[in-house]
């Protein structure tokens, strides 16, 4: 790669991380917002977890395989565009619904303009960075996880508790939307002129066919439903921590934002930065450390969870929980890396988009809704 490449693909990367960090920004804020969204539509909290989940994770993980079939035929790029107009949109929809079923097909709409922005992102950044860089580059991007969530929940808290919970839907809504013409200005798929090797002439597979190449392959399997039920932990923990430190020590919403916001900022940032670092130096002299390495962190999580919710003191409560939520964002750079190296690079965006869905059916639509309803049970 030369330098006007390296530069190339540090500008696309960019850009990419600020599409990911709308996406979670977005998502996060019906967590932040549970409250008063509660108290004015008059929901429970299984209600909720069926917006936080079930609403979001359905059309979000199965439209994700035909769109990123979609992405590798017309363009990667384009697709991303679209689908951050059509998840901000419907997130400032959000901000207008009158009831139940009103914000319920709002988030199904997040859901299917999201559907379309992540693997094919993931193939972009497949196509720009070598595999020897590869897993760094996934970790970076990856860091729209806790950024886009932290400044979810601040944004979300801060307007709601000044203004109003609905404005906040509006303005972040409305934000993504002004900045989608931007990404398509500056962000283009690789040429294939600059690309070496087989991915200049390989044509790209159908759906079937590179189903049936994973199909063959069980370290696919095993590193999907892998991290679909650390994920299941995650992702619930994560969208009812803000309700946990309202409720549990009867925090503000903006007090609470900052309390959460705190856990991504350093724990979340740190556990994505290692884990893609410690990927690319492990994985080197054997790949199994892109399994191992989440495996760990998943196994050294769980205790540490459980103390953290437990603990009956707020600054305990945020050193306990510090160090699982890093740990429980390591998995990112080391298993997505793995999965683009299971397949050639015409297939990357639906391999990427088949892992989603079975990691987001599993971790997102029952992970978060179970925890709703064990709490109303």
């Amino acid at each position: 790669m030369t330098a006007k490449q390296d530069d190339r693909a540090g500008l696309v990367l960019a850009m990419l991380l600020v599409v990911y960090i709308f996406n979670f920004l977005d998502r996060m804020l019906l967590s932040i917002l549970a409250a008063p969204i509660q108290a004015d539509l008059e929901l429970s909290d299984g209600e909720m977890g069926l917006l936080g989940g079930l609403a979001f994770a359905v059309l979000y993980s199965t439209l994700s395989v035909p769109l990123s079939a979609l992405a590798d035929r017309i363009g990667r790029s384009r697709v991303i565009m679209w689908s951050l107009v059509a998840w901000s949109g419907f997130t400032a929809l959000c901000g207008v619904a009158q009831n139940f079923w009103q914000i319920f097909l709002a988030r199904l709409g997040v859901g299917v303009g999201e559907a379309g922005g992540v693997a094919p992102s993931y193939a972009v950044i497949g196509e720009w960075f070598p595999p020897e860089r590869r897993a760094t580059a996934l970790a970076i991007y990856s860091l729209g996880i806790p950024l886009g969530s932290a400044f979810g929940l601040l944004a979300g808290g801060y307007i709601a508790q000044e203004i109003d919970w609905r404005v906040a839907f509006v303005v972040v809504g409305l934000a993504g939307v002004v900045f989608a013409p931007l990404f398509r200005l500056v962000v283009r798929d690789r040429p294939a002129s600059t690309v070496s090797g087989p991915e200049i002439t390989m044509p790209v597979p159908a759906l079937g066919e590179t189903f049936r190449l994973l199909a063959r392959k069980p370290s696919f399997w095993l590193l999907s439903f892998g991290a679909a039920a650390g994920s299941s932990i995650g992702y619930g923990i994560s969208f009812w921590l803000p309700s946990f430190a309202q409720r549990s020590f009867a925090l503000g919403l903006f007090d609470s934002a900052l309390f959460i916001s705190g856990l991504l900022l350093i724990g979340g940032v740190a556990g994505v930065l290692s884990g893609g670092r410690l990927a690319d130096r492990l994985g080197r002299g054997n790949p199994a450390w892109y399994a191992w390495l989440p495996a760990i962190a998943y196994a050294a999580s769980a205790p540490l969870w459980a103390a953290g919710v437990a603990s009956g003191n707020l600054a305990l409560a945020f050193v306990l929980l510090l160090v699982p939520q890093g740990l429980s964002y390591v998995w990112l750079g080391p298993v997505l890396t793995a999965v683009q190296h299971l397949v050639e690079p015409a297939a990357r965006a639906m391999a990427s988009a088949l892992f989603l869905l079975i990691n987001n059916l599993i971790g997102l639509a029952a992970g978060i809704y179970a925890l709703g309803a064990f709490s109303d049970a």
